[in-house]
């Protein structure tokens, strides 16, 4: 339905709206539940997030860009699984698409991109971190093939 849409590596001029997309994102994390809750500065930080992702050779940052505008993102590193085979794991950090443009196989299209990207780079699984009580996110992952495979819990000290 968006044919316009383009799924790329995000470039520096993507940095601008690509910190937009997190900061919604990670607000929208934060409704779900409180120990979410962001910084002040969290413009600062997903800033300075981004442009690491953007300088690490074991990271992926990939927008979804309409022309000049960013409608989503994916930001993923290759981690070792020291402990575990397959050793070397592609998670997926960040995932958000615009609401306007969900539903509309973008996020598939950048979800597939994100998994390639993350094979080039050495990963041998592919696994992905969010909220456990956003269903949206745990509806997408489950058609897109994930299965649940860890819980993390948390409790305020």
């Amino acid at each position: 339905m968006y044919p316009t849409v383009v799924i790329r590596l995000a470039t520096k001029e993507d940095l601008d709206s690509a910190v937009q997309l997190v900061v919604r994102l990670k607000r929208l994390n934060a409704e779900f539940d409180p120990m979410l809750e962001v910084v002040p500065d969290i413009e600062q930080a997903v800033r300075k997030y981004l442009e690491n992702a953007l300088n690490s050779p074991s990271s992926v940052l990939l927008v979804a860009a309409e022309g000049s505008k960013v409608v989503g993102l994916l930001k993923g590193d290759v981690e070792d699984r020291i402990f575990y085979k397959p050793r070397y794991a592609g998670v997926i950090k960040e995932f958000y698409i615009l609401p306007e443009y969900r539903r509309k196989g973008i996020g598939k299209r950048l979800m597939m991109e994100g998994v390639e990207q993350l094979r080039k780079k050495g990963a041998e699984i592919i696994m992905a971190s969010f909220p456990a009580l956003n269903e949206i996110a745990i509806n997408f992952y489950k058609k897109m093939g994930f299965r649940p495979i860890e819980y993390l819990f948390a409790k305020e000290v």
